[in-house]
């Protein structure tokens, strides 16, 4: 029994993914020094602290401990969620980001009149966000449009809203501070100028077909 419990634990092991590009490919908007920091540190801890409480679930499900498994749940939401999060937020940026698809256009003209508005409002609800969070661009596939929303600490969007995360910016102080010190409005105005379009138009297609 213990010999397949860690067999089954050993297929399920999450791991840190590389970059996909070098880590000092968006400079001047994220410098090198911080992109290593926030994925070979931040990130891979996430990723640590996931399997760990996973490999303690498992055990607590195994002994029927319901308390326990119960008392993991905050443990798995934050460090999960913070390995979902980092895992688009690498994909969502790109020294070379193109632009928003014809499809992806049509939706931000429609749902904030436009790129530039949809940029200011994403601006301001990030800068907004007190402490550590995330702001999001997702869609919502019951209203069929784009939506943007904050959430707290590594919580990921879509099992805390519904909405299928298209584009996120963390504004956690470890994704800028030692390049815009407590200015987060600098950091949230130049991160636009390394997303990766392609991505987030090949997101939103996934997402509303």
């Amino acid at each position: 029994m213990q010999q397949a419990a860690r067999a089954a634990l050993s297929k399920s092991v999450h791991t840190l993914p590389e970059l996909p590009y070098a880590s000092n490919a968006l400079e001047p908007v994220i410098s090198q020094e911080i992109m290593e920091l926030h994925h070979k540190k931040h990130h891979n801890a996430y990723v640590t602290n996931f399997n760990a409480a996973e490999e303690q679930l498992k055990e607590a499900l195994q002994k029927n401990d319901i308390s326990k498994a119960v008392s993991l749940q905050p443990a798995l939401r934050f460090n999960g969620g913070g390995h979902i999060n980092h895992s688009i937020f690498w994909k969502n940026l790109s020294p070379d980001g193109g632009k928003p698809s014809s499809e992806l256009c049509t939706a931000l003209d429609r749902d904030f009149g436009g790129v530039d508005n949809f940029r200011t409002q994403l601006q301001a609800l990030s800068n907004g966000i007190q402490g550590s969070g995330w702001g999001w661009l997702g869609y919502n596939k019951v209203t069929k449009r784009l939506q943007l929303a904050a959430c707290a600490n590594q919580d990921p969007l879509q099992p805390t809203t519904g909405l299928i995360p298209l584009f996120g910016i963390d504004v956690w102080e470890h994704a800028y501070y030692l390049q815009y010190r407590n200015v987060r409005a600098d950091y949230t105005k130049k991160i636009f100028d390394i997303i990766n379009w392609v991505d987030v138009s090949e997101r939103f297609k996934k997402a509303s077909s």
